[in-house]
């Protein structure tokens, strides 16, 4: 038997009987949580799945955006009267608030159901347990826990917001094999290769803003979307401490995707009124902080529904974003290409660290291939996780 096989069957042995029979509709109901990727902010991935009291598969559904029904609902309608008796298998806990739709606590009860199995309680303090409380008081039989870690991992974003008012940070590069980000004189486009660009794409599209630093947008004058695979596109971000920003960019046609210019409250915008006009006219939304600093733009992101952002920034905001915590999470792009150059053009500014024991530690969480290229993503353990 493969070491795998073996490894899975002493997980399976760890797990309370109870719960092993859900293992498979939980996995079901996580799969179709994650077809609304990246479209629900701010709320969370919920799918479900109901079954009959025989055991048959009645109904599915899950939380497609915000403001449209909860996965519950859509699964309870999906299985009719069929649910009666029967069981609905959830990856978060039902909610018992009202917000813009009806509590899903209520919905379960009055389908008649028997059972309510979760994978996650709701982090959200309106519920945090009110959920599942609300479910056994109407004396519904509740098992929480099926596949808990897998739930926590695919709403990362959502439960770091909550917990900390902050939305869950990635932070992306793309790099030589010799560690570069531009040639000497400046250079940079293109790194990588086609199939990492149209994976970028489609991170952009899992994240509700994208963030740049000024220096980005005057080298690269980039456009920053997902190229239309997700409706709305992401929120585009220029944290600029000296407003130096040219007054043609593509950042600053909305009729493409809403942009967002965060600036130091006491900037002097003696001689940038053009620039100044032109945002006006185009509509660019415009914000200003006393600490005009990656820790002070989240939270107003937070606010706005952002679950998860991404930093495709230059090494000075980079570096800045992961000393305040703002990166839980790192994408690299390496290219098997030698760029060389004395003058270093390398993705992180200065840590200020001094000894090998300083190091930012991460987790490995995967490596594969995009085209010619090669995609590393990890985590960040330890100190810089807040």
């Amino acid at each position: 038997m493969a070491s795998g096989a073996v490894r899975s069957l002493d997980v399976m042995a760890a797990i309370d009987p109870s719960k092993q029979r859900w293992i498979p509709w939980m996995h079901r109901a996580l799969q179709l949580a994650g077809l609304a990727a990246g479209h629900t902010s701010p709320n969370p991935l919920v799918g479900a799945v109901v079954l009959a009291s025989d055991g048959q598969l009645v109904g599915e559904g899950f939380h497609a955006r915000a403001g449209e029904p909860h996965a519950e609902v859509g699964a309870l309608a999906q299985a009719g009267a069929a649910a009666r008796g029967g069981t609905i298998v959830v990856t978060l806990e039902p909610c018992c608030h009202h917000g813009r739709t009806p509590p899903c606590s209520e919905a379960v009860i009055k389908a008649g159901l028997q059972r309510v199995v979760v994978a996650l309680t709701d982090p959200d303090p309106r519920v945090a347990g009110g959920g599942i409380q609300r479910l056994r008081d109407a004396g519904l039989e509740v098992i929480t826990g099926v596949l808990e870690a897998e739930a926590a991992h695919q709403n990362r974003a959502f439960v770091h917001r909550v917990q900390t008012g902050r939305p869950w940070g990635v932070l992306k590069w793309a790099m030589s094999l010799d560690g570069r980000t531009a040639l000497p004189n400046g250079a940079s486009q293109w790194i990588s290769g086609p199939a990492a660009r149209s994976w970028v794409h489609r991170l952009r599209a899992g994240c509700d803003a994208v963030i740049v630093g000024g220096g980005t947008l005057r080298a690269d004058d980039p456009l920053l979307t997902s190229r239309g695979q997700r409706q709305p596109e992401p929120l585009r971000v220029v944290l600029s401490r000296s407003l130096d920003l040219p007054e043609q960019a593509q950042l600053w046609d909305q009729s493409v995707a809403s942009t967002l210019v965060a600036h130091p409250a006491l900037t002097d915008w003696a001689g940038r009124e053009r620039l100044r006009a032109a945002w006006e006219q185009a509509g660019v939304a415009v914000q200003s902080f006393e600490q005009c600093d990656p820790s002070a733009l989240l939270p107003l992101l937070a606010a706005r529904g952002c679950n998860r952002v991404l930093w495709e920034c230059g090494p000075s905001l980079a570096a800045a974003a992961l000393q305040q915590g703002c990166v839980q999470e790192l994408a690299v792009v390496i290219a098997p290409k030698l760029m060389g150059g004395d003058l270093a053009r390398t993705p992180l500014g200065d840590l200020g660290l001094t000894a090998m024991d300083q190091v930012v530690p991460l987790a490995l969480d995967s490596a594969q291939s995009l085209g010619n290229d090669l995609l590393l993503q990890a985590r960040l353990r330890g100190d810089f996780i807040d």
